[in-house]
This record gives C-alpha cells, structure tokens and sequence, in this order.
C-alpha cells in the first residue's frame, strides 16, 4: 500500500479553519479507504457510518469481493475454479494458510482433520441438558462455545501452534456438532464420525445413517454438499465474521469467538435466507394463484411481498455463486426424477427462475436467483430439515471465522473494538427524589 504525500485527502473544518491531511490506502485489489484514525486527534470528531458500510474495520488478504462485478475470490484463486476443480478441504487449507497445497500437505491436512472429529465423550451428556425442541442453532451455540471447557489446553492465543490446532479442531469437530444437533433434536442414536470417509460424506453419514443397517451417502449428495459448503467458505467482512474478529479482539478464546459468530448468523438477516426461500415456496404451493401472481406481487410498489432469493445486498450485477451452483440444482433435481414428495416445490422454484430471468423489471434490476435461492432447493431435496440449514451454513463458515480470527491475532494493528457512537439523549440534568417526581 503506497501513503506517500500525494496519497492524501484533505479536510477542512469551516468553523475553525483547521485542517487535516488523512492518508489514502491503496489495496491490492479493491476500492481506496481513507485512513481517518487522526480525525478524533487532530480535529476532535468521529466518522458516522451505520452498519459500517463505508468503513475498513481491518486489513485482510482472506478473502476479495466485488459487489459491483459479481467478483468473489478466495486468496486470489475464483470462485470459478476453486468451485470446479478444488475441494472444501483444499479450500479450507487455502483460507487458512493463503497457499493451496502440495499433494504431500492436503493428505497432511486431510488426515488432521479426519482423526479429529470425534467430540470429547462428556459431550454427550452436554446435549441432554438441552430440550428436545431446542433449535439446532441453540444447541450449536452452547456446545461451540463450550469446547473450551474440553480443549482449554490448547487455546493460548498467542502461541501459533495452539492458534492452528484450535483451527483444526473446530474445523473437524463441527460436522459432528451439527449432526449431532439433529439426531438429538430427533431422537436418534448418535452416530460417530467414519475416518474412511470424506469431509461431507462423514456429516451425512451422522446426519442419516441407523445402526440397524447399511448407508451409504448418495454421491450426487456428497458432490453438491461439498460445493454447499466451499461457496459459503468466507465472504468477506460481513455480520458474523465482524462479529467474530470483535469477539476475539477482546483476546476471548478462539471457540468463544466463533460460538459468537454462529449467534450472529442465526439472525434471519443473515443466515436464514435459504430457510425463507423454501416458506416462500411452500406458501405459493399451498395457495391457489401461480408463480406469475407471486411475480406481479413482487413488482407491485405499493405490495408487501417480497420474492425471496433474488437480488443480493452486495452483488450488484450477479452472484457468481448463483452461477455455479444453479447446475448442480438442476442435476440434482433431474437426478431424483419426478416422483419426489418435493416436485411440485421444485417446479414452482424453477418456474418463478424462468419467469425472472426473462422479465425486464427483474433483468433490469439485477433482481437473478442468489445462491441462497438454490442452495435452498438441494439442502431440501437431499432430505435435510428447514432448521438444520443455517446449521450447515455455520459448518462452511467455520473456516472461514477461524482464519479471520487467526488473521486478527497477528495484525499489529489490530486493537480491542470500540465504536463510537453519534449520542442523542437527553443533556445533563440533575436527579430528582422519586417523591417529588
């Protein structure tokens, strides 16, 4: 990044008649941020900025975004090519590290991962002290935040190795967590972690398997759970990963951090899309009007309705997951033929696609399905509940947290969150005895 003299922006406060240069940052990759750390210094003000949507809360070479592009990049490598030709594991070891592997260090990391899955055995009885209604997310919250009462050995912040090995950890155990939120929710046997097999077949394998027979993950299943899984890897800066890195800036343990940051993507903001998606179908299958009724709603200003899974808050032109997993959509949904108790679901969603992609008030608003709106569709037809999709969301995005938070760690710059506020209330006044009020 270049702050020589000329990288500079200058503000000058017309009541005083002070001024200050504020450096320009330049990214690698990116839009220019203004560096206005001296502003509170020098001229004694704060930056207004709700939602930090104009602010750079942190330096970070994880993960590029371009909203107005459709760019997503994990350590410089596309999302196209990763989402083709890499692995979630693969994928994982990139964020972490920055490189992907040799041959030598993916079978290294894979077997890290593999031989760490199971949860410590006390963690069973963990899961009894919830209700049997309790939402999975409940569950995924206590028993994450709770590891560091089983692990607490390794979490000293400041040694790299216990940084990593926490990584490995949450990255191998949080499969098992997940399932295990379902078959307790359910009633089922708990079912241990398999090392013969693969990062997604492992999960469904706990997820679906009985100890009264064979199972076997359909391997469609395996291929579209683990492209699940890479696209919603890490995203940039957004609401849990944030919520994370202030979590940790605070030197809190890294299982407390992400535990925070699971309790942040269970706001249906964020992490529920996908979950309303699947509603919104349900409430157009069950009601007598067609997917060009939903349609005609949706364009109508002065209607409520919203068309769930269409458009994104960040990418103005297109998702570039939505791209990629719009095909394994479609072979999925041809794979499972069209004698599924879920058909007529998946033909309203294909219809409302087709009728959106062809409507100039959608096509001109850049209004295309998200890759919430398909991802959405696969979780449902490979059989997993409504409550347990924001489960596996967090599941993809645990590597995507942990490296923010080991990234963090290391910033010299990084400093203890503290935002500012723009106070409103009332002045200062004096108390008044509650008898004379």
């Amino acid at each position: 990044m270049s702050n020589s003299k000329k990288d500079t922006v200058t503000l000058i406060d017309n009541s005083t008649g002070k001024e200050i240069e504020l450096p320009i940052l330049r990214p690698s990759n990116g839009t220019p941020t203004i560096d206005v750390r001296g502003l509170y210094r020098e001229l004694g003000y704060f930056t207004y900025d709700p939602g930090f949507l104009s602010t750079a809360s942190c330096r970070s070479s994880i993960t590029f975004l371009d909203g107005e592009k459709g760019v997503l990049q994990y350590g410089g490598y596309p999302i196209e090519q990763l989402a083709k030709h890499s692995t979630f594991l693969e994928v994982c070891y990139l964020l972490l590290d920055g490189e992907l592997p040799n041959e030598k260090e993916l079978k290294q990391f894979t077997t890290i991962i593999t031989c760490h899955t199971m949860l410590h055995e006390a963690l069973k009885r963990f899961y009894s002290g919830f209700r049997r209604d309790a939402h999975p997310m409940a569950i995924m919250v206590g028993t994450v935040g709770a590891l560091s009462a089983f692990y607490h050995d390794d979490i000293d912040i400041r040694n790299p190795e216990h940084r990593i090995i926490a990584a490995h950890q949450l990255i191998a155990k949080m499969p098992t967590i997940a399932a295990w939120s379902y078959r307790y929710a359910n009633g089922l046997p708990f079912t241990y972690p398999k090392n013969n097999l693969s990062y997604a077949e492992n999960f469904l394998h706990m997820m679906f398997s009985m100890p009264t027979e064979e199972y076997t993950p359909d391997p469609y299943y395996v291929k579209a759970l683990d492209l699940i899984m890479i696209l919603h890897a890490d995203h940039e800066q957004n609401a849990s990963t944030s919520t994370v890195r202030l979590t940790g800036s605070s030197e809190a343990n890294p299982f407390a951090a992400v535990a925070a940051g699971i309790a942040s993507l269970w706001g249906p903001a964020h992490g529920g899309a996908n979950e309303s998606v699947i509603r919104m179908l349900v409430d157009i299958v069950d009601s007598d009007k067609d997917a060009q009724y939903y349609i005609d709603r949706a364009k109508d200003k002065s209607n409520k309705f919203r068309l769930m899974g269409f458009g994104h808050r960040v990418y103005k032109s297109h998702d570039p997951r939505a791209i990629i997993i719009r095909q394994t959509c479609h072979d999925l949904l041809k794979n499972l033929g069209e004698n599924n108790e879920y058909q007529e679901l998946f033909d309203t969603a294909m219809e409302l696609e087709k009728i959106a992609l062809e409507d100039e008030y959608f096509v001109s608003r850049n209004l295309y399905p998200n890759v919430d709106f398909y991802s959405g569709i696969i979780l449902l037809a490979m059989g997993i509940p409504l409550n347990m999709f924001t489960v596996i969301f967090s599941m993809s995005r645990t590597v995507g947290w942990i490296s923010h938070w080991n990234e963090m760690i290391q910033d010299p710059e990084s400093r203890i969150g503290r935002p500012r506020q723009l106070y409103n209330g009332a002045l200062p006044r004096d108390y008044v005895d509650i008898k004379t009020r």
